[in-house]
């Protein structure tokens, strides 16, 4: 049984609704926006304000059905925070998204000049870190990443603050799929995901709450028992509540994740380019964007909101 603090408990209570459920939307994503604006405009890096704009969109027309939504310090925080209603419940970012590539594997780092500490001063209710795993990376690039998230999970403990952990494994070198990009890895393997989750599960890790990738592919979440086992020993190892992120499925392949997780025991969800990334996609035509988020977004969160609940 965990036992809460009270800052970590009115922290989860401000990011779920009343029945205790998360529907929160991620705006925090960064490469798998940039990137793309910037190969459009044909240039190296894309411009801040291009990015900022559409941060500031998706609070903008999609906080009304989320419970919380989940901000970078690069982009949302300094362009939509203010657009934000304190009715909603606020998490913030703290990993880089430049992750370092070692020769064993990959280590995940915080932004410069940003911590758990001004994360709490900043008025957020919940820290979350994107920790890069694979249980059979280099020994040294592991315990380099288990000392990481040990470190912010003290943090938080410090400044009675939830902490969000959201777990990815990811293609080493040595992998056909080599790739540094923001995408589910397509040849994963399940029991990579389940002793991640089961390592980072441990007491000492101070975890309130996982963000978790499915332990399948999400196109072969296909309603199959052998699917459900997997899902069913993810929530097991978690030990605490834990919401399902959708590292870019579909909306029907990430339905059907939502499906397996609460039949599970997931307690929600915390996704983003499920919900938006259609809309991304009509960039640079920014009235349609918005037209397709107030539509199509708001109907699909709406759809596995009902599924939630």
């Amino acid at each position: 049984m965990m036992q809460l603090s009270p800052g970590k408990l009115w922290g989860l209570r401000r990011m779920s609704d009343a029945r205790g459920i998360f529907k929160m939307i991620a705006v925090d994503q960064r490469p798998p926006i940039t990137r793309p604006i910037a190969t459009h405009l044909g240039v190296e890096k894309a411009p801040w304000d291009h990015v900022a704009r559409f941060k500031r969109m998706l609070i903008e027309e999609l906080q009304a059905p989320s419970t919380a939504m989940l901000l970078d310090p690069h982009y949302a925080i300094p362009a939509g925070l203010d657009r934000l209603s304190p009715q909603k419940g606020f998490v913030a970012t703290l990993e880089d998204s430049a992750f370092e590539e070692a020769r064993g594997g990959r280590l995940s780092r915080d932004i410069d000049n940003w911590s758990v500490d001004k994360i709490k001063r900043l008025g957020a209710d919940a820290v979350k870190v994107l920790v890069w795993y694979r249980p059979d990376a280099d020994t040294e690039v592991c315990s380099r990443q288990q000392d990481y998230a040990k470190r912010i999970g003290e943090a938080c403990v410090r400044c009675d603050i939830p902490f969000v952990l959201e777990l990815l494994v990811y293609p080493l070198a040595s992998d056909e799929a080599m790739t540094g990009d923001y995408v589910e890895m397509s040849s994963k393997r399940t029991d990579h995901v389940l002793t991640s989750v089961d390592e980072f599960a441990r007491a000492d890790y101070g975890v309130d709450l996982f963000k978790l990738e499915s332990p399948v592919p999400a196109v072969a979440a296909d309603g199959s028992a052998a699917v459900q086992e997997a899902f069913d020993e993810l929530g097991r190892l978690a030990g605490r509540p834990w919401v399902v992120l959708s590292a870019g499925a579909g909306k029907p392949e990430f339905r059907s994740v939502l499906e397996h997780a609460f039949r599970a025991g997931a307690s929600g969800f915390l996704a983003g380019r499920a919900i938006w990334l259609d809309a991304f996609r009509l960039y640079p035509d920014w009235s349609q964007m918005q037209a397709e988020l107030a539509s199509a977004s708001l109907a699909y969160m709406s759809e596995i909101s009902d599924l939630a609940d």
